[in-house]
């Protein structure tokens, strides 16, 4: 989805092992691994007369992950694919050297009937060695993902490695997303199940950290993988996100990640002279901002 407003960066504070903020980029993190930009997306009622329609906008740099709780999206790119994704799948775009796309309430959804549409757009920047790589699209359904119990919690690997499971997203840095659902009070363990710096994005519900209590739609960072221990409050929903971090600075701009503003600025000049690829019988074009 295009990042057309900035995220607003609302005060973070510092708990102890967690600095804890709201959602990616925030004040004192602008990256929690290879992670660069998370949105939550709603949620929004969707129908009779308002759909979901992102027109064509521009993609660099990095990898989307769409991940939806609620509804339905019809992704279609450049490349020409066509995929809808459904509540528990996951759509993975590699924009690398430059893509296109769009998303937009599937037909079937555009009946005069209300629905919610609930979910996370996240982008995962790509390492330097892969920036200007081919474009690529992968789908993998729910049935696809590793799922796993742990006495009332439920564990579902969407990205990556973590808790000694592998998921077969086809990723090109090391990294992990993990959703856990827990129905009852859960004490969540992190230490030596996940590598790298690690984020925790609270969906529903709320937890206990280092004493103190965070409630949904903040994003925890921990300073170290052996991090205090978690309780999970009855009905928490929350993903685990992160891995080994790059490096090198990344720069954003737009919908694009770069790790020099040289490939940003020919981006632009690219974008308005409109020589990236098409999605295919789509002619909608999102300018430049500003």
């Amino acid at each position: 989805m295009s990042n057309s407003d900035l995220i607003i960066e609302e005060r973070s504070r510092d708990i102890g092992d967690f600095m804890v903020g709201r959602l990616l980029p925030f004040r004192k993190k602008r990256m929690v691994g290879p992670f660069i930009f998370i949105d939550h997306m709603g949620p929004s009622e969707m129908g009779p007369e308002k759909y979901l329609d992102v027109d064509q906008h521009p993609h660099m740099g990095l990898s989307t992950l769409t991940f939806l709780l609620e509804g339905e999206i019809l992704h279609r790119d450049s490349m020409g694919t066509e995929q809808i994704i459904k509540p528990g799948s996951v759509n993975w775009m590699t924009a690398g050297k430059g893509v296109t796309h769009t998303e937009r309430t599937p037909s079937s959804l555009r009946n005069g009937q209300k629905h919610t549409v609930h979910g996370y757009q996240i982008w995962v920047a790509l390492p330097k060695e892969k920036e200007f790589m081919e474009p690529e699209f992968h789908h993998v359904g729910h049935s696809e993902l590793p799922k796993w119990m742990d006495e009332s919690a439920e564990f579902v690997l969407v990205a990556g490695k973590g808790f000694g499971k592998q998921s077969p997203l086809p990723v090109h840095s090391e990294l992990f997303m993990v959703e856990v659902k827990a129905s009852e009070d859960y004490e969540l363990t992190i230490a030596g199940e996940l590598e790298g710096e690690i984020g925790i994005c609270i969906v529903e519900g709320s937890i206990q950290a280092c004493d103190h209590h965070v409630e949904a739609g903040n994003m925890l960072v921990s300073k170290s993988e052996n991090a205090c221990k978690l309780t999970m409050k009855a009905g928490t929903h929350l993903f685990l996100f992160g891995g080994k971090s790059f490096p090198e600075e990344r720069l954003i701009y737009w919908n694009w990640v770069a790790t020099s503003k040289e490939t940003l600025s020919k981006a632009k000049a690219d974008w308005k002279n409109k020589k990236f690829p098409k999605v295919p019988g789509d002619d909608t074009y999102i300018p430049l901002p500003g």
